[in-house]
C-alpha cells in the first residue's frame, strides 16, 4: 500500500488479546510492504558488506600491479556505490511508508472504536490516555513496525560479512564471526530493566497527561473555586515525576549505547592487532588486512539496529497494550451472553422498549418519564436503553489507581450490565451498531456540538419526517437563532448559515442543551432517550419544551430521563426507579399523592417535610408546638 492509498477502506479486525499480539498482527498486515523494505535492505547493506571485499581486491591488484584487475574492481566498486546509493533511498522510502500506513492503521481502529464505543469510552478509559494513544503510541508502534525490516537487512549484511571473511581470510575470519555475536547481545541483559525504566517515565507521563487534560477540562470550575493552583501544583509536581523517571531511563539507554561503541571498537582493536601480526609473518596478505579491518568497521553501522528494534520494542509494546486495551472494549459483554446462530432480524415497527435488569417498560407510541434518585444511574440507564451498556466504572477518579489507566475492572463492574434491552422483543446487543442506533437514539446530558453552520450541525442521518425548522421550534430555540445571527458576519441572513464554534462555547449551557435537543428531534428514531434534556434552561422555557417534545413526539416512543415536575407533568406515564428496578408506575400527579420516594425526589422534601406532610390537622399543631419549644 502506497500513502496516498489511505486510509484503509478496511482497517481489519485487530487481536487486541495483548501488545505483542497486536505488534504481530499488524507485521502479517503489512507483508508486502515489510518485503519491499527488506528487498531494499538487503540491496543497500549488501552493498555496505561487500565494500570492504572491494577495497581489499583493490589493494591486492596494486600490491601486484594488475591493471586490468584494477580496473575490473573500480567498476566494482561504482556498482557498489549505486547498490548502496538505491538501496537506501528505496529503504527510506519503504521504511517510513510502513510506519505511516502502521500508525495511519491503528487510528482508524482507534476512531472506530471511539464511534462504536461513544461517550461510553471514556467510563473505562480515562479521556487523557486515549489522547495519549492516538497520538503519541501511534507513532510508537509504527516505528517499531517500520524497524524491523531494516533490522532483518542489518542482520543479512553481519551474516553476510562474516561468511564473507571465513572464505576471504579464514583466520580473520573465525575472530570477527566470534567477536560480532559477543558485541550484538552483549546489552540484551540490560534490556529488562531499560525496559522497566522507560515503562515507568511512560505511566508517570500518562499521569501527568492525564492531570493536565482534567485540568484544562475544569479550568473555568477551578478558577471559580479558586482551586486553580492546587491543580498547577499538582501537575508541576507530576511533571518532575516525569523528569526524574525520563533521567533514570535515559541513564540506562545511554549505557546502552555506551556498549555498543565500545565492544565493537574493542574487536576492531583486536583484529587489527591480530592481521597485523599475521601480515608481518606472511600468513596474510596486506589486501586481506584491509578486508578485515574495512569489514569490522562497516559492521559498526548495521550493529547500531540492534539497539534501535530493542528500542523501538520496548517503547511500542506498552503503546500497543494500550491500544489493545482500547481495542479489545466491546459495546456490551458478549462473553456472559449466548452467541447467535445466525444474523438478528429487524425488530418490526411499533415495539415496546423493555430492560429486563430494572424491569422499565416503555411502550411504543408513548410518552414515558424515568425518575432516578441517583443521577449516575440515570446516565448508565439510558446508555444501556441505547444498546451502548459495557461493564462501567466508578466515576472517581481522584485515587491513582484511576489515573495510570490500569485499573481494576473486577472491582469496579457497576449494577447496569446484564441482560440486553429489547426494543419490539429483539436485544438491541444482537442487533448490529448502525441499526440500532437508527432505531435508538441516545442524547446524554452533556450533549457535544461540533464547530461548523447550523445546516451542517442539522445534517445528521434522519427519517425526513421531521424538518429543522420544526424541531428548532419543539426546543424554543428562536433566541439561539437571533445570538448566532447577530454575531454572524456580514452578509450571512440566515441562521442556518452562521457559524457555531467549538463544542459551541460562544453559547450559553442552555442555548447548546436546546441545540443538541433541536438537532436528536430532526433524527425522528423509532425511540428517542433524554437524559435531562432541560436541566440548563428556565422554568418557563422548560414548559414549552416539555410540551414541543409531547407534541412533535407524538405517537412515537420517547423515554425522558428527568427529576423536573414540568417535564413529568407532561409525560403519559411516570416510572420510578429505585435501587435500580422499577418501585412505582403512574401519572405525575398520582405517584405525587401515594409515593413519598417519588414526591421526595421531585419536590426535594427532607423527611421532616414529608413527616409533617402526612400528619392530621391535631398532630400538625403538636408537631409545630414542639418544634417551637425546642426553639
Amino acid at each position: 500500500m502506497q500513502i496516498s492509498d489511505l486510509p484503509y477502506p478496511d482497517p481489519g479486525v485487530p487481536d487486541a488479546r495483548s501488545g505483542p499480539r497486536f505488534l504481530l498482527w499488524l507485521g502479517r498486515g503489512q507483508l508486502g510492504g515489510q518485503l519491499k523494505s527488506l528487498c531494499w535492505g538487503m540491496l543497500h547493506f549488501g552493498g555496505v558488506a561487500g565494500l570492504p571485499y572491494a577495497v581489499g581486491l583493490g589493494i591486492d591488484a596494486v600490491v601486484d600491479r594488475e591493471a586490468n584487475r584494477l580496473l575490473l574492481v573500480g567498476g566494482l566498486l561504482v556498482l557498489i556505490g549505486v547498490a548502496i546509493s538505491v538501496g537506501d533511498a528505496m529503504l527510506h522510502r519503504t521504511a517510513v511508508t510502513n510506519w505511516i500506513t502502521a500508525a495511519a492503521r491503528v487510528q482508524q481502529l482507534l476512531a472506530r472504536k471511539t464511534a462504536e464505543l461513544g461517550s461510553a469510552l471514556t467510563r473505562r478509559v480515562a479521556a487523557g490516555e486515549v489522547v495519549a494513544v492516538s497520538t503519541g503510541d501511534v507513532e510508537k508502534i509504527g516505528w517499531f513496525v517500520e524497524a524491523v525490516s531494516r533490522f532483518l537487512a542489518a542482520v543479512f549484511s553481519i551474516v553476510l560479512v562474516c561468511v564473507g571473511l571465513m572464505l576471504y581470510a579464514p583466520e580473520l575470519g573465525v575472530v570477527v564471526s566470534i567477536g560480532v555475536p559477543v558485541v550484538a547481545l552483549a546489552s540484551l541483559p540490560l534490556l529488562p530493566r531499560a525496559t522497566r525504566r522507560a515503562d515507568i517515565q511512560r505511566e508517570k507521563a500518562g499521569k501527568a497527561t492525564e492531570l493536565a487534560s482534567d485540568t484544562v477540562a475544569g479550568l473555568r470550575v477551578l478558577r471559580g473555586i479558586g482551586g486553580e493552583e492546587l491543580f498547577l501544583g499538582r501537575y508541576r509536581e507530576a511533571s518532575q515525576e516525569v523528569r526524574k523517571a525520563a533521567v533514570r531511563s535515559a541513564r540506562m539507554w545511554a549505557l546502552i549505547s555506551a556498549i555498543q561503541v565500545v565492544l565493537p571498537g574493542l574487536l576492531l582493536i583486536t583484529v587489527v592487532w591480530y592481521g597485523a601480526s599475521l601480515a608481518l609473518d606472511g600468513r596474510i596478505a596486506v589486501g586481506e588486512l584491509v578486508a578485515a579491518f574495512s569489514a569490522v568497521a562497516t559492521l559498526l553501522y548495521p550493529l547500531r539496529h540492534f539497539e534501535e528494534i530493542a528500542m523501538a520494542y520496548s517503547f511500542s509494546r506498552p503503546s500497543a497494550q494500550r491500544a489493545a486495551r482500547v481495542l479489545s472494549l466491546t459495546r456490551t459483554d458478549a462473553a456472559e451472553r449466548p452467541a447467535q446462530s445466525g444474523p438478528v432480524e429487524e425488530p418490526a415497527a411499533g415495539g415496546d422498549l423493555y430492560d429486563p435488569r430494572t424491569g422499565l417498560l416503555a411502550p411504543a407510541g408513548r410518552f414515558t418519564a424515568v425518575v432516578c434518585g441517583d443521577p449516575d444511574l440515570a446516565g448508565r440507564l439510558a446508555e444501556r436503553l441505547g444498546g451502548h451498556a459495557m461493564e462501567e466504572q466508578d466515576a472517581d477518579r481522584e485515587g491513582d489507581g484511576d489515573r495510570n489507566g490500569e485499573r481494576d475492572r473486577d472491582g469496579e463492574r457497576e449494577a447496569m450490565d446484564g441482560p440486553s434491552v429489547l426494543l419490539g422483543g429483539v436485544a438491541l446487543d444482537d442487533l448490529e451498531l448502525d441499526t440500532a442506533r437508527r432505531l435508538v437514539l441516545v442524547q446524554d446530558k452533556d450533549p457535544v456540538l461540533l464547530s461548523g453552520t447550523l445546516r451542517e450541525l442539522f445534517g445528521v442521518p434522519a427519517s425526513g419526517a421531521v424538518d429543522s425548522g420544526a424541531a428548532l421550534a419543539a426546543a424554543q430555540c428562536s433566541d439561539v437563532l437571533d445570538a448566532l445571527l447577530q454575531s454572524a458576519p456580514d452578509g450571512v441572513d440566515d441562521p442556518m448559515d452562521a457559524r457555531i464554534t467549538e463544542r459551541g462555547r460562544s453559547l450559553s449551557g442552555g442555548q447548546r442543551q436546546r441545540l443538541a435537543l433541536a438537532r436528536s428531534l430532526v433524527t425522528d428514531p423509532e425511540v428517542l432517550v433524554l437524559d435531562e434534556p432541560t436541566s440548563a434552561v428556565d422554568s418557563h422555557t422548560e414548559a414549552r419544551i416539555a410540551d414541543g417534545i409531547a407534541s412533535l413526539r407524538a405517537g412515537r416512543t420517547t423515554v425522558v430521563l428527568a427529576s423536573s415536575p414540568l417535564l413529568l407533568d407532561r409525560a403519559e406515564r411516570v416510572v420510578l426507579i429505585d435501587d435500580g428496578t422499577v418501585a412505582a408506575v403512574g401519572t405525575h400527579r398520582e405517584l405525587l399523592h401515594r409515593e413519598p420516594l417519588y414526591r421526595a425526589v421531585v419536590t426535594r422534601e427532607t423527611d421532616e417535610e414529608q413527616r409533617l406532610a402526612g400528619l392530621g390537622m391535631t398532630e400538625l399543631e403538636e408537631a409545630l408546638t414542639e418544634i417551637e419549644e425546642s426553639a
